[in-house]
């Protein structure tokens, strides 16, 4: 039966744990050996732009022994051109698996449920499981546990926040979330605290993690966002309430000046490119998963 990661929650804690080992080991290793995806074509979906996405699911397809194929929004026109249920059946016919960055997660639903093929949501309104993965695979190759930690997280409550929130519940791990009133994500979990003061979420982390104030499809918003949030800036004024060799991150792009200062994404304490990194060996690590 396939096996797809439209959300956190299709990964267990076992396979969660068992994905960060097998990411190290690639990391470390590289093996030419082990090419789970040979003889494979991988369709990326994207309905958005992307730098780190696009670029480390094409490599990561690539070094497994795929063949990733690129499909812009021209290409297919989800859901407006063809139906999505149409594009799932259609392309389970051609290629081995599929890759979609979506706006509306019901559109990554539409695609696992009509796909016979394992389908990967590389982003969607609700959720980035990919990014979560690699944000705690990066934490777990710093401190090898995530008992004990403090993750904050200061900003909007968006799709990044949920996959945050949902895999630290899976790892174990306490996060504490200072978002602007009326700003707060749109789920709740055992393991998260939710805040309006960032001082106080800031407080003592081992972890500060941070986002854009305005995610794509809300530029609209830009302006208003900007007056609402500028108390949640990351910046060394807010940084002395957490523990001082606390570790920074983001998951890119930033907009340096609006939610983290440049001194602060540049500082010694970042880790923010360890991450992007970790793009690439986590997902290879979830197809080898998946490819089994």
């Amino acid at each position: 039966m396939k096996k797809d990661l439209l959300a956190v929650k299709d990964l267990s804690k076992k396979e969660v744990a068992e994905l960060f080992l097998i990411a190290k080991r690639l990391k470390q290793t590289n093996p030419k050996h082990e090419k789970p995806l040979q003889d494979k074509t991988i369709a990326l979906v994207f309905e958005k732009p992307s730098l780190r996405t696009r670029v480390t699911f094409e490599t990561g397809i690539y070094e497994l022994g795929g063949k990733p194929i690129y499909l812009s929004p021209q290409d297919i026109g989800l859901g407006k051109r063809e139906s999505i249920s149409d594009v799932a059946r259609n392309l389970s016919l051609w290629v081995g698996g599929i890759v979609a960055r979506v706006f509306a997660h019901q559109s990554i639903v539409e695609l696992g449920n009509y796909a016979n093929v394992p389908v990967i949501n590389a982003l969607s309104d609700l959720e980035h499981p990919c990014q979560a993965l690699a944000d705690l695979f990066t934490v777990y190759e710093k401190f090898e546990t995530f008992k004990g930690l403090k993750l904050a997280y200061i900003g909007d409550g968006n799709n990044v926040c949920h996959s945050l929130m949902l895999l630290a519940e899976t790892c174990e791990l306490d996060m504490f979330i200072a978002t602007p009133k009326g700003y707060e994500p749109n789920i709740t979990t055992q393991n998260a605290q939710l805040l309006n003061d960032p001082q106080e979420a800031i407080r003592d982390a081992d972890i500060v993690y941070t986002d854009v104030w305005t995610s794509m499809g809300d530029e609209a918003q830009k302006e208003e966002r900007l007056k609402t949030f500028k108390d949640f800036q990351l910046n060394n004024e807010l940084l002395k309430y957490a523990k001082p060799e606390c570790f920074i991150m983001h998951c890119l792009p930033a907009h340096r000046g609006e939610e983290i200062t440049a001194d602060v994404l540049e500082s010694k304490n970042s880790i923010i490119l360890q991450q992007a990194e970790n793009r690439l060996h986590a997902q290879k690590a979830l197809f080898a998963m998946l490819y089994k």
